[in-house]
């Protein structure tokens, strides 16, 4: 099995950026399609992106297209999430999943591994 940790969260102010980093180790990544959801309390956990195992099909939610951007780097081991022009309503728990299903999915039942969270809080 795969172990997953996340990394790259903070405070910043509203229209800022950070970078998400989710590290594998156990096993290579590239046996996994990936995914990006967050959690607020008391909220079931929220798709954000996803990225085919090669990193060839990707899918965004619609409230963060155009401002944040899934990628990753097999050879690091390592899934990636750009977030810009950040909002406060993006201020949550930011947890990557790693899915052996054979496509990418936006429900997080699907995926076998989880990581255990990284802070983001947007300020206004």
């Amino acid at each position: 099995q795969v172990q997953l940790v996340e990394s790259g969260g903070g405070l910043v102010q509203a229209g800022g950026s950070l970078r998400l980093s989710c590290v594998a180790s156990g096993r290579t990544i590239s046996s996994y399609n990936m995914g990006w959801f967050r959690q607020t309390p008391g909220k079931e956990r929220e798709f954000v992106a996803r990225i085919s195992r090669s990193g060839g099909t990707t899918g965004h939610a619609d409230s963060v297209k155009g401002r944040f951007t899934i990628s990753r780097d097999n050879a690091k081991n390592t899934v990636y999430l750009q977030m810009n022009t950040l909002k406060p309503e993006d201020t949550a728990v930011y947890y990557c999943g790693a899915a052996e299903l054979s496509s990418t999915s936006r429900d997080p039942r699907r995926y076998d591994y989880w990581g255990q969270g990284t802070q983001v809080t947007v300020s206004s």
